[in-house]
């Protein structure tokens, strides 16, 4: 507890005591130069009012002063007045100490729900060492470290900013971002992600990133503003108490007035008002409603899961389709040469290789560096990349390079579209390189050889043609991830009524990946721009006539959720209802577009979130239909004169801890590590 919540706790110990003792002072031993006049009986009884009631009424004088009059407060404040002037002493002392037992409760909870997140801001670094030229250390802010500073990590030590093992091999805990127990193993040209402790051992690190820029930085800042993103169901609870006190305050004042003007009796209607005013105190769902979504919230991050806003959590309990890219989403994104095939029995599989590396050699795309990679195994030196003059990415095609032959005057190629937008190339001397995909080869008119036309294999190819001479194709693997077959079966479970694949690969491959893992649908062969089209004919399909984000809320509670983590992924993570990032491959821009950020790329924690959203809803939705009807009984109840203050204590504080500990049930969820 705080310091604050135990001196809340001394209070309520030291008022509850005194009124026990008044209470047996009154009715058991009855003092009656005391308890027969009202001025002393009142004055006794201001006691432990005043002692546990001090912060309520401070609370309630505040609120008047600044114009912002009706809150649980200010219902509290004018009750217990009330009570005190109907001579209900003991009545009034126990209002204020059962209310303000509730509200220590709630602030304790609260307080649990919020520990998850409290201690992700542990991740923090407070400083980093930077080795200068001379060798020594300086000690600076994690702000003051530029790019490409070399940086010394001792045991123990919290990674300050993203950057590369230079020495060093050793474990480092990455439990505080990713929710995974075990340690990862890093050794020189390891990645090291910041906010992360190293081992027990010494690493040197180049940072590759400025504080500002690297993971902590946006972790910390996604951890701040997540409560700002309130859920709907929290915005009708705000708007709900903001019209329901100032009408059950009028309602009080009616009832204590008018019926007194025609049935006489005033003491006993302003009782009835002061216990319709205890009743109607809107805290129970005031509290548990948000309590509910932070206790969700804890429980996502406890999985290495930041979902961003209660709004996301809220969607992600609706969600009804969810859609995929394939390459480091569901795939490792770690690709490797399988097989090489000549287009005729005259061509070695290392001059199709060796004009395929002069063309990939200078991009940093991971099947070009699996070609690369491919290459250095069979070839013990690096390709002469020289003789590269001038290379052409062409998007959603391939790769076409000129290349210097036996002339010493630089070559040249020039690529144009036609009317069609197909991009076709144009030369004179150069000698000129395609790696790339079918479309690549029909467009500039060189045919594939048959037997590789007819090939029915589920990996990435890559056709290779020199001087529009076709050499044959490369096939790359890229291994699917293991937790995914898992991860989609589970989210069916959850409610994801389908599954969606899009992917720039060919057709075979894509409906082998998804064959394997379960997947009801495959887009294929799509250029980055077609999957935000595509991902547009899907929302209209689960959402008929919704055409911006923000109005999906309104539309349906069908959501359809975008798992990516490429660059290329950023503008359908922002299109989709909710996007979901690979926090710790994905890219900057993957990140920063998304809702939800799963911090160490396993599938199986979107179906653990899933769960999570679905219980948090649903235990909001809970305290809300039980809070509501038991008050509106109570209410009733209580302006008949059926109901009297212990009742209302009930009504108010007897459901607010009930949907308090509804609430808290989300702090012992668990979900697989």
């Amino acid at each position: 507890m705080t310091k604050k919540q135990k001196r809340e706790l001394r209070n309520i110990l030291t008022a509850g005591a005194i009124y026990a003792l008044l209470l047996i002072l009154e009715h058991l031993v009855h003092i009656p130069a005391v308890f027969d006049r009202w001025y002393s009986a009142l004055a006794v009884y201001l006691v432990p009012y005043f002692i546990v009631g001090w912060p309520v009424l401070r609370k309630a004088l505040l609120g008047i002063k600044n114009r912002q009059v009706f809150d649980e407060s200010f219902l509290m404040t004018i009750a217990t007045i009330g009570a005190f002037a109907t001579r209900e002493n003991s009545e009034a002392v126990a209002v204020m100490l059962f209310y303000q037992i509730g509200e220590f409760f709630q602030g304790y909870a609260v307080g649990k729900s919020r520990q998850s997140i409290r201690d992700l801001m542990d991740i923090a670094p407070e400083y980093a060492n930077v080795e200068q030229d001379d060798g020594s250390i300086e000690t600076v802010d994690p702000d003051d470290v530029e790019i490409d500073d070399i940086l010394v990590i001792k045991p123990g030590e919290k990674i300050p900013v993203d950057g590369v093992v230079l020495e060093g091999d050793g474990m480092i805990n990455t439990a505080a971002l990713t929710g995974e127990s075990v340690p990862r193993s890093v050794h020189a040209g390891s990645d090291l992600i910041s906010g992360c402790i190293n081992g027990d051992t010494l690493l040197r690190m180049r940072a590759t990133k400025l504080y500002d820029d690297s993971t902590v930085a946006k972790i910390l800042e996604l951890v701040e503003t997540a409560s700002e993103k309130k859920s709907r169901t929290e915005n009708f609870i705000t708007r709900f108490a903001r019209y329901y006190t100032p009408i059950v305050v009028i309602g009080a004042l009616i009832l204590a007035l008018i019926p007194p003007l025609f049935m006489g009796n005033w003491a006993d209607w302003i009782i009835r008002a002061c216990t319709f005013l205890v009743i109607s105190c809107p805290c129970a769902l005031v509290i548990s409603v948000p309590l509910a979504f932070f206790g969700g919230i804890g429980a996502a991050s406890r999985a290495g899961v930041l979902v961003k806003g209660s709004n996301y959590l809220e969607l992600l309990s609706q969600l009804d389709m969810v859609v995929s890219d394939k390459t480091g989403t569901l795939t490792k994104g770690q690709f490797e040469v399988l097989e090489i095939i000549p287009a005729d029995a005259g061509i070695g599989t290392a001059d199709i290789l060796h004009a395929a590396v002069l063309a990939e050699g200078m991009s940093t795309h991971p099947i070009a560096l699996s070609i690369l990679e491919a290459y250095r195994r069979t070839v013990p030196a690096e390709p002469d990349l020289s003789r590269v003059k001038e290379v052409r990415n062409i998007s959603g095609q391939g790769i076409i390079a000129a290349i210097q032959r036996d002339s010493d005057s630089p070559e040249t190629v020039s690529a144009r579209s036609d009317a069609a937008g197909v991009t076709k190339i144009t030369t004179e001397k150069a000698g000129i390189i395609l790696a790339g995909n079918t479309r690549l080869m029909e467009a500039n008119g060189i045919a594939i050889s048959d037997h590789i036309t007819d090939l029915n294999a589920a990996a990435t190819i890559v056709h290779i043609a020199l001087d529009r001479t076709y050499l044959g194709a490369i096939l790359i693997g890229d291994e699917v991830k293991p937790e995914a077959g898992e991860a989609i079966a589970a989210m069916k479970q959850n409610g994801v009524r389908e599954v969606v694949m899009l992917t720039g690969d060919n057709e075979v491959v894509g409906r082998a990946v998804a064959d394997q893992l379960g997947i009801d649908t495959v887009f294929a062969e799509l250029l980055p721009q077609d999957k935000v089209s595509k991902v547009e004919e899907l929302l209209q399909i689960l959402q008929p006539g919704a055409s911006e984000k923000s109005s999906h809320a309104r539309d349906t509670k069908k959501k359809l959720a975008f798992i990516g983590d490429g660059i290329n992924d950023a503008p359908v993570l922002s299109r989709a209802d909710i996007g979901i990032a690979m926090g710790s491959m994905g890219s900057d821009a993957a990140i920063e577009a998304a809702d939800v950020v799963i911090m160490d790329d396993n599938l199986g924690r979107i179906p653990e979130v899933i769960h999570v959203a679905r219980r948090t809803v649903g235990i909001s939705k809970q305290n809300i239909v039980f809070a509501l009807f038991v008050k509106c009984l109570i209410l009733v109840l209580g302006a008949l004169g059926m109901a009297g203050m212990w009742a209302a204590v009930f009504a108010d504080v007897g459901v607010a801890v009930l949907c308090i500990l509804n609430s808290m049930r989300l702090l012992q969820l668990r979900t697989g590590q």
